[in-house]
């Protein structure tokens, strides 16, 4: 299970829609690692500005890898956490995250980012089994 869903969440799930904030919050208490790297990284653009920050350092343990890949390969809880942090987010390997801020001025930094090219470029042996 990738989301600790709680016994109201369920219940709003099965009545019709969910109120999004309280899904957002289900996603930070059930992945905290992902929460915090993607926190962390809306926190640098705002500070640093640029055209986007991301995050090179893989994550201490499986668990931790695991709450990146739920989080970045889940469109609902892509989507949920890009509209909470009002940024886009972009996945390359095992950890690799980056955030962008939203507009087209960041539209070609971003193909540049999650292009084939792009991906190719962020290869490397250590992270073959990650």
């Amino acid at each position: 299970m990738s989301l600790d869903v709680s016994p109201a969440l369920l219940e709003q799930a099965e009545r019709g829609e969910v109120d999004e904030a309280e899904f957002v919050d289900c996603i930070r208490t059930s992945l905290p690692f992902a929460w915090d790297m993607i926190s962390n990284l809306v926190a640098r653009l705002q500070v640093d500005g640029g055209e986007f920050a991301d995050n090179t350092t893989p994550p201490p343990d499986e668990q931790a890898r695991g709450q990146l890949l739920r989080a970045l390969a889940s469109d609902a809880i892509r989507g949920a956490l890009q509209r909470h942090f009002g940024v886009r987010l972009a996945f390359q390997n095992c950890h690799r995250v980056a955030v962008f801020p939203l507009g087209a001025a960041s539209d070609e930094r971003l193909a540049r980012f999650t292009s084939v090219r792009g991906q190719i470029l962020n290869q490397s042996p250590e992270l073959r089994d990650c």
